[in-house]
């Protein structure tokens, strides 16, 4: 039996991006814009943490490692097609293209400024 090969899947959010969320319940309005730094991705499942939104509550029963237990509120993950990067030039939500830099690396760039993102 052949092993299936696996691929290493291409997303347009990477661990440290400042992101705005698009839709879903903690979507952004003209009032209350939700944007949040991507602390956590799972490629595999197409989703991502985001620091502040999608707040979860978990609840921890006492234990001897952790004996106060209680209540506390997480970070859910969210799906990547709900999230848009924000351009670090301007500050608002951009598409996200690649195209070879300087040195010849592939690298990611803001389609609303043309400027590459880190």
């Amino acid at each position: 039996m052949e092993k299936k090969a696996t691929k290493k899947l291409k997303l347009h959010i990477k661990k440290g991006d400042t992101v705005q969320v698009i839709a879903g319940d903690d979507k952004s309005t003209k009032e209350r814009v939700r944007t949040g730094k991507v602390l956590e991705i799972f490629p595999e499942k197409n989703r991502a943490i985001v620091e502040g939104i999608n707040m979860i509550t978990k609840h921890t029963k006492p234990s001897a490692g952790k004996p106060e237990g209680g209540i506390k509120k997480i970070e859910g993950p969210v799906h990547i097609s709900n999230l848009m990067v924000v351009d670090p030039a301007s500050g608002k939500p951009t598409r996200v293209g690649r195209k070879v830099n300087s040195k010849g690396k592939l690298q990611r760039f803001s389609k609303k400024t043309g400027e590459f993102i880190k």
